[in-house]
């Protein structure tokens, strides 16, 4: 489904004629955590490993439907589980190992069988449940038989962590693979500085066309403002995470280049079900009445221009959103009312975590974090904001060792199931171990109506079913979905070519330097 509403600059009356070289600096508000695309579960390291390496299908420039990549063409057995794709001719990894299908057939099979201390939390959450087996029918054709029918298959192969990697780079790294990535994509890899830079070169031989740049640099600068700084004296080409405030300064400059998008994002508050008082229903609904949303709205997205306060865990811009859903009132009387009905007539103490890094859904964690800390403290609910190092963030949320943490999704492609099985299936809530279900919500009838909704392929039936379960999730409260943000860009005028896509992914492959 293509999400329209992306602005940019406006093109000239005679387009520019592409040309070849330079390096694009790129300055983002993390280093990338590792470089095993299937070994990733946030977007800072998926922003490099998409221009690293390709999958069998891929998204178009403009939209989440689906394209050839590395398989030129496939067909789909009438009970639709099973896959044969034709792959494409002639191409290498960037070590020089011909992709053919055991290639494939290697990439798949080591996400379902991890060596110790590997956890593949993609291939765990989306195609453990669904992939019977990999066969490989000759050099060229690769057959994928699933369990059972599954109405996202195609668009789960595009997202990052179904890229194929060198079996030769795997056989000599093993888990240090992560360090010494090689795929088949526009760029290579190149050196990795960590918390300096992260160097990747032009792919001359890439099957479909060599790159414009000779180089690409991705550049940590953990501070917007500083970020921007940079920006406007030259010293990076393109920079994401703008402070909502920054974006007239931007658009006043005549050096550089503003883009927004509807973001296929949302930002929210994970409660853990798991944990008391958040057991209690009565509880999370209590914070989310508490919780001033319009205030934040627009406090941190320029008043609601850059963003949206969320009903429900998934954009109204994907088909099945549940339009006759209205968004809970911010009521701190009935938020009091409902924690003494709980038993929790004084309130109770709270660990806020706070978002250490710039997010899309979350450009300003620390400052949301107090501000709900000051909403949640008129109801008696007295918290307390604490933070870790990204990776430790991501790793502690996923184990739930959290209470509540601000938090936020990506999605891959523009369905439900990748926004609600994700982010509230039971599947996906695995305590201890590495969960998408950060608020650990076992809701039986949301999982019953979820795990029917991605293998009927009927989408009159899924629309449907997606809509009975958004009114049961927010029954239930599991979490407090918070923000929609418009996902933000900006580039220096000589920067062309750029465009954003729906998923949030940055590819430069067909971006150019036009001085």
């Amino acid at each position: 489904m293509a999400l329209g509403g992306c602005s940019g600059p406006k093109p000239t009356a005679r387009a520019e004629k592409p040309r070849y070289g330079g390096v694009l600096i790129y300055a983002k508000g993390k280093d990338a955590t590792r470089l095993d695309p299937a070994d990733i579960n946030e977007a800072e390291s998926a922003t490099v490993t998409e221009n690293l390496f390709n999958g069998l299908v891929r998204f178009k420039q403009d939209s989440t439907e689906i394209e050839p990549a590395l398989a030129t063409h496939w067909e789909i057995s009438p009970d639709g589980k099973t896959y044969t794709f034709h792959l494409r001719e002639g191409v290498r990894f960037h070590d020089g190992t011909p992709f053919d299908a055991r290639a494939v057939k290697i990439s798949f099979d080591r996400q379902a069988h991890p060596q110790p201390g590997q956890v593949f939390e993609y291939w765990a959450n989306f195609f453990a449940p669904t992939i019977r087996d990999v066969q490989v029918l000759d050099p060229k054709t690769v057959r994928l038989r699933l369990k059972t029918p599954d109405a996202t298959f195609l668009r789960n192969l595009a997202i990052a962590s179904m890229a194929i990697i060198s079996p030769k780079a795997l056989e000599k790294w093993g888990v240090d693979v992560a360090r010494h990535p090689v795929g088949t994509g526009p760029f290579r890899f190149v050196k990795w500085v960590p918390g300096e830079r992260l160097v990747l070169e032009a792919n001359p031989d890439y099957w479909d066309g060599r790159p414009y740049l000779d180089k690409l640099v991705f550049k940590p600068v953990t501070d917007n403002a500083v970020r921007l700084l940079e920006l406007e004296v030259g010293e990076v080409h393109g920079m994401d995470g703008i402070n909502p405030d920054d974006v007239g300064r931007i658009e006043a400059d005549p050096e550089l280049a503003f883009y927004s998008q509807a973001g296929l994002n949302v930002g929210y508050l994970a409660l853990n079900n798991l944990k008391p008082p958040f057991t209690d229903a009565r509880v999370r609904r209590a914070v989310a009445l508490a919780i001033d949303k319009p205030a934040l709205v627009k406090a941190f997205f320029a008043g609601g221009k850059l963003g949206e306060g969320a009903v429900v865990p998934m954009p109204p811009t994907i088909p099945g959103y549940n339009t006759r859903l209205k968004d809970l009132p911010h009521d701190p009387t009935e938020a009091r009312r409902l924690l003494a009905e709980a038993g929790y007539p004084k309130g109770f103490d709270l660990e806020l975590w706070s978002l250490p890094v710039v997010r899309p859904y979350m450009p300003q964690g620390q400052r949301t974090a107090e501000a709900i800390q000051q909403s949640l403290a008129q109801v008696g609910i007295r918290a307390k904001i604490k933070t870790y190092e990204w990776g430790t963030y991501l790793d502690k949320v996923g184990k739930g060792d959290h209470q509540a943490a601000l938090i936020g999704w990506v999605g891959d492609f523009g369905d439900p199931d990748n926004f609600l099985y994700t982010l509230l299936d039971a599947a996906n809530a695995r305590p201890g171990g590495s969960a998408t279900n950060y608020s650990f919500y076992r809701g039986e009838a949301v999982h019953r109506l979820l795990t029917r909704a991605r293998t009927t392929l009927d989408p009159a039936v899924r629309k449907r079913l997606y809509e009975e379960a958004q009114v049961l999730i927010q029954a239930d409260t599991p979490m407090v979905p918070l923000f929609h943000a418009k996902q933000l860009a900006a580039f220096r005028r000589d920067v062309k070519g750029f465009a954003l896509h729906p998923t949030g992914t940055k590819y430069f492959e067909r971006v150019w330097l036009s001085d």
